[in-house]
């Protein structure tokens, strides 16, 4: 069964969205860099979403994008 993406802010609340990956809904929400199985190179285009590639991707192989709850902890998001 595909997975699922969310896109949600990382180091503070408010801060930048970026997408986040888990396989099964009993599992939390990872940062898609922290998932090399899955992820892509991100485009190259300034300011452009981090994710983007990934999401455009797994969106092709049945995922499914899930909304950004409402309160949702930051998550720290590590590097490739």
């Amino acid at each position: 069964m595909p997975g699922q993406m969310c896109w949600l802010p990382v180091l503070e609340p408010d801060g930048e969205k970026v997408l986040h990956l888990r396989s099964h809904p009993s599992q939390s929400w990872r940062p898609y860099t922290c998932s090399p199985e899955y992820a892509v190179p991100d485009y190259l285009i300034a300011e452009g979403s981090k994710g983007w590639a990934t999401y455009q991707k797994l969106k092709c192989s049945g995922w499914t994008l899930v909304p950004s709850p409402v309160t949702q902890e930051p998550t720290l998001l590590q590097a490739k």
